[in-house]
């Protein structure tokens, strides 16, 4: 994305978990996948496993999503050159998107008209032709709804939608959907609903008039969780019956077959004699659709799962003409369950008895199971989604052998912090779903030279408490960073050799060998505490101790965590080893703050970091000064009445520039006698806003500073002869409040910057300043200009409130950077900027 102004903003990374919602996933006919995080609808390429885009409209958490066409009809979709999308939030309403294949670009084409009134619990699709389909939607209000869409035939064309027929369900609320076109060709479709009661109600109905209720199908014992029907599948050469796998909380998975009978004569069917077999051992309801006669059975009842079955799904059709209609519709049913498992269940060749055949899952102590199951379009890959926000892909690579493939991953809460490594290698996150990550570029021989491959190469704290921010420990020696949570001590953490090693890995040239891979680091890993708090470490000659783990004895249970691994990664670890293998030492605990850690910063020597807390008044308000190393406290700065949400070094590090929920921004002076101690003065403290000031950022080249508030501005400051600061500018006032800035010098200038703007509403913005200075250093008249340099695409942006931007430098002069974002919205997005 460029602008006329030489600015040129490329996305290079997003990383984002999913939301712990069980109808969140939908794998589409496109071959891409999509989900909601957070208020986001997000799209990822399982071959790339990167997540190409978050697309914005929602106001609510997405519920769930799905594609027109999904990998069902991939049969039916090989000459389509746009594919559509459905996503449903929490407020009720229901947004279409546009996709088109040529040239990737996505397109908002309409909010669904009188949407429910409360969240949407599930949508379902079917494709009826190439621009005309059907789709259902239920709501937590109790409202089940059947809409017609009709896609444009030509490029640039309107889509139109119209409600067929909307009814309440009762007071209990259906969760899960299907919809089928009933066999024997007479324009009849069939929705099957399932939810609260325990029951599975269908309706049925002509194409274009209203659905009646048919039948129940009465035998799950608890809530009904999933539903699928399959296309009608060919039976002795007649393809008249479709079946519908429908699994619940009773842990089980029951299949029913609806058979059609044939057409009704004066109110009698006709009724075609077979013997009873054991696969259709049950005769269930008959109903009467249109002109036809349809008897159901059950089929089948599949035990296998140990805990709730949440999805079931039917493998997608296959293309194959010599069945005479084009598809065939293969015998394999895909279930997941909170159990931590998928398994395949298909039925046997002799006896026709449905069998698992394959079984998958996580043996690891943090997956707490799986909400949703979907297929490939070509039913060769499997993917799960889980209660840790987590993807989990496995690809049959021949005669039923699924092995575990990489996956896009990330937080599943809002992401509060991000810092880059010392050296700009990696970037590291804090989020509220209680865990650190790091994101680096992957770089492989057959990976292409301009594109950096971004994955998580760490997850380096899994803590029990919420993480509010974190500082990357400037200078030389180990990898460290400091994080502070919910609580009141700030954790100091150190690279162990295990990840040092796997970082050397991600990099070609072998660059950071000789900094980064220190003899002296005797710590391999760390252990995952029982309570989530304090992570010990895994010493190197300690590593023959561990034992083999591949007995019965070994699966993990509440009382006893199993030995972490710490492992060197020559390619990129999987959400297992991420989960488990990855984390990093404590090496101190810093005890002083009276409540919760709110912000971090460290200074740029190295030496220094500050740390503030939630507050409510000015004793608990005082920021911390540590140094590093020995970790004491030199300092404790009293300025501010309120919770302290930013502080900053200055460049040479003789300020520290605090902003607060006050209003009010302080610079303080720091100096460091030749003892080392420390010594600290006020400067200047005023109030600076008329709200929260949530930001600020110093010039890295100068002693002047940007704060960024609520009140949706941003003001630029010089702190003049060290003795008093004034007002240089105030941008103009922008769309939405101001909550994250980042200031960059170009082409390195002193006199020229690059200023980063997050807003509350996600957007992002590039401001330049320039300014003269005069021979004293101050900045001369007529003072310092702002411009906007470029509003950076929304299609890239955040979708909920950017909380933390930074920049690092990729090249020399100042033209090519990187900034970091992360937000509310759950994401963490790097962009490559190009200044020409």
């Amino acid at each position: 994305m460029s602008s006329e102004s030489g600015v040129e903003v490329k996305k290079v990374f997003i990383g984002a978990g999913c939301n712990r919602i069980v109808n969140n996933v939908s794998w589409g006919a496109s071959g891409l996948v999509s989900f909601g995080a957070q208020n986001a609808v997000a799209i990822f390429c399982p071959k790339s496993a990167q997540i190409l885009t978050t697309l914005p409209g929602h106001k609510a958490v997405v519920n769930c999503t799905h594609w027109l066409p999904s990998s069902k009809f991939a049969f039916k979709a090989k000459e389509l050159e746009r594919h559509y999308l459905l996503s449903g939030d929490a407020d009720g309403a229901i947004i279409l998107w546009e996709l088109s294949l040529v040239d990737g670009k996505w397109r908002h084409v309409l909010q669904v008209p009188q949407s429910h009134k409360k969240g949407v619990t599930c949508i379902t699709g079917i494709m009826i032709s190439q621009t005309e389909a059907m789709f259902a939607s239920t709501s937590s209000d109790g409202i089940a709804s059947l809409w017609e869409l009709v896609f444009p035939s030509t490029n640039g064309g309107d889509s139109k939608i119209s409600c067929l027929d909307s009814f309440s369900v009762g007071s209990k609320s259906m969760v899960a959907l299907s919809l089928a076109e009933l066999p024997g060709n007479n324009g009849q479709i069939v929705l099957a609903m399932g939810g609260l009661d325990n029951k599975v109600h269908l309706y049925c109905g002509e194409r274009t008039g209203k659905l009646v209720h048919a039948c129940e199908l009465k035998a799950h014992t608890d809530w009904i969780r999933s539903l699928d029907f399959s296309l009608p599948i060919s039976i002795n050469g007649k393809s008249d019956s479709i079946f519908l796998v429908s699994s619940s909380q009773d842990k089980g998975i029951r299949i029913w077959k609806t058979e059609l009978l044939g057409p009704t004569s004066s109110g009698h069917g006709i009724y075609r004699k077979e013997e009873m077999s054991l696969s259709s051992y049950m005769k269930g309801p008959m109903f009467v659709a249109g002109s036809s006669t349809f008897q159901i059975s059950l089929e089948s009842l599949l035990i296998g799962h140990e805990d709730w079955v949440y999805s079931v799904e039917w493998q997608p059709p296959l293309v194959a003409y010599t069945e005479g209609f084009g598809y065939y519709q293969p015998l394999s049913i895909l279930s997941a369950s909170m159990d931590k498992t998928m398994m395949i269940w298909q039925p046997e060749k002799t006896s026709g008895i449905w069998m698992n055949v394959v079984t998958v899952g996580e043996l690891s102590h943090c997956a707490l199971g799986f909400y949703g199951g979907h297929w490939s379009p070509n039913g060769d890959s499997i993917l799960a989604h889980g209660y840790g926000g987590s993807f989990h892909l496995w690809k049959n690579v021949g005669d039923d052998n699924w092995m575990p493939q990489k996956v896009p991953s990330g937080h599943f809460a809002s992401v509060t912090d991000i810092a880059w490594g010392r050296s700009g290698d990696y970037v590291l996150s804090v989020s509220h779903d209680q865990t650190t990550r790091i994101y680096a570029p992957w770089n492989t021989e057959d990976s292409c030279q301009d594109e950096e491959i971004w994955h998580e190469i760490a997850r380096p704290q899994i803590h029990g408490h919420d993480i509010n921010c974190v500082t990357v420990i400037q200078g030389k020696g180990n990898h460290r960073f400091v994080s502070g949570a919910e609580e009141k001590v700030a954790r100091v953490f150190e690279a162990p050799l295990s990840f040092l090693k796997t970082l050397n890995n991600t990099s070609l040239q072998k660059s950071c060998s000789s900094e980064d891979i220190q003899l002296d680091v005797k710590i391999l890993g760390a252990n995952m505490s029982a309570l989530g708090l304090s992570q010990k470490p895994i010493y190197v000659q300690a590593v023959h101790e561990i034992p083999e783990r591949n007995g019965i004895d070994d699966l993990d249970t509440l009382e006893k965590i199993p030995d972490a691994v710490p492992t060197v990664f020559t390619e990129p670890p999987i959400e297992d080893q991420l989960a488990w293998h990855t984390l990093w030492p404590e090496s101190h605990k810093l005890y002083g703050h009276g409540n919760e850690l709110f912000s971090l910063c460290c200074d740029h020597k190295g030496e220094l970091v500050a740390s503030s807390c939630k507050a409510q008044s000015a004793t608990v308000a005082e920021i911390w000064l540590w140094e590093i190393g020995s970790w004491k406290a030199v300092g404790q700065l009293q300025s501010h009445s309120l919770t302290v949400t930013k502080m900053e070094f200055s460049h040479d590090d003789r300020f520290l520039l605090t902003v607060s929920r006050d209003r009010q921004f302080s610079v303080f002076t720091i100096t460091r006698t030749g003892t080392g101690d420390v010594s600290y003065n006020l400067l200047a403290r005023q109030e600076g806003h008329k709200r929260i000031i949530w930001s600020c950022s110093w010039n890295p080249h100068g002693y002047e500073f940007a704060t960024g508030s609520r009140d949706k501005t941003v003001k630029i400051w010089a702190v003049e002869r060290a003795s008093s600061v004034r007002l240089l500018t105030t941008l103009p006032p922008l769309a939405s409040s101001v909550t994250a800035l980042s200031w960059v010098g170009l082409h390195d200038r002193r006199n020229d910057g690059l200023l980063a703007i997050g807003m509350e509403n996600g957007l992002i913005e590039l401001w330049s300043l320039s300014y003269k200075r005069a021979d004293d250093g101050s900045i001369a008249a007529p003072g310092l200009a702002a411009s906007l340099f470029v509003r950076v695409d929304p299609f890239l942006c955040h979708v909920s409130a950017v909380n933390r931007l930074a920049w690092r430098k990729k090249s020399e002069d100042g033209t090519n950077m990187q900034l970091a974002s992360c937000g509310v919205d759950n994401c963490v997005r790097v962009f490559d900027v190009t200044v020409s």
